[in-house]
């Protein structure tokens, strides 16, 4: 992967700042939260859409193997200027895609104005605050699923 055009967007500070809020969001919420940055789509996936390749992430990342269901994905697509939420059954029955829909929408008025870090803490945290009035820290829970950015 040329990281050329990843660091056009972000840098390693920014990566560990979004690291940091899903640390911080997930100390609200018995919800994992996960963050994918691809630069563009491999070549061999070049027909599958936005939503087929963050299912792939998603199994990929084992997010659907979190304890209630509850793991979500932000899933951005660089080079092709998308971006997905994508989650799990447990958070699908009682949180509707029209919710996510507006974050989604709301980070990609951050990403038109070229703030690509901000738009992505902006979204954790939405996540963050959503999943926790569904889903609000429980007293045995443990961090299932990695903090760190997957690139």
């Amino acid at each position: 992967m040329s990281e050329k055009l990843l660091y056009h967007f972000f840098t390693d500070d920014d990566f560990l700042r979004i690291s940091n809020k899903i640390k911080e969001m997930e100390k609200i919420t018995a919800g994992e939260i996960r963050v994918a940055i691809k630069e563009e789509k491999p070549f061999l996936k070049k027909k599958k859409n936005i939503t087929e390749l963050a299912e792939e992430e998603f199994y990929k990342l084992n997010i659907h193997e979190t304890r209630d269901k509850t793991g979500i994905l932000l899933y951005l697509l660089l080079k092709e200027r998308q971006f997905h939420i994508l989650a799990d059954s447990g958070i699908n029955e009682k949180v509707t895609q029209e919710t996510w829909d507006k974050v989604r929408d709301e980070m990609q008025s951050e990403f038109r104005h070229g703030h690509f870090s901000e738009g992505m803490i902006l979204g954790v945290e939405r996540v963050g605050h959503i999943l926790s009035q569904h889903f609000p820290i429980k007293a045995d829970d443990t961090n299932e699923l990695s903090n760190k950015v997957v690139l």
